[in-house]
């Protein structure tokens, strides 16, 4: 049997997070439900200091989420108390193409990324960024 699976990355900053990861992936941030915020609050199902507010929209705090136009395949930003403090044991290789790699790490380290490194094996070739959070990703 195949499993679906969600990708969750922990955060200081999820929505902040979650608009570059959404620019940079071509997805889109998910929709905040606002009646169901303040519904829930209301009948105290939630603490008011469980939601803040992101670029006019009202949103839970703890987190914020990308979804995939086409697929719906869902990436899930969730805040977390501590910083990164050691290298990801996990990392995405996003294919962008030969051709296109630098043009990304252009763009990417524009908008906040950080340039860690270049590798290359046999004929592959790739470029390791980290997010604005640090979180280590590879452009190929």
């Amino acid at each position: 049997m195949a499993y679906d699976f969600q990708v969750t990355v922990d955060s200081a900053r999820p929505h902040a997070l979650a608009d570059w990861w959404a620019e940079m992936l071509g997805w889109r941030v998910e929709e905040s439900n606002e009646e169901f915020i303040r519904e829930m609050v209301a009948e105290g199902y939630a603490a008011e200091e469980a939601t803040t507010t992101h670029n006019g929209v009202l949103v839970w705090k703890d987190g914020a989420a990308i979804v995939h136009p086409e697929t719906g395949q869902r990436f899930l930003f969730q805040l977390v108390p501590e910083g990164k403090t050691v290298k990801n044991r996990l990392h995405l290789d996003i294919r962008v193409g030969a051709g296109k790699i630098e043009a990304e790490l252009e763009r990417l380290t524009a908008r906040g990324a950080t340039f860690l490194h270049r590798g290359k094996q046999g004929p592959a070739e790739w470029i390791t960024i980290a997010d604005p959070e640090g979180n280590e990703l590879c452009l190929s």
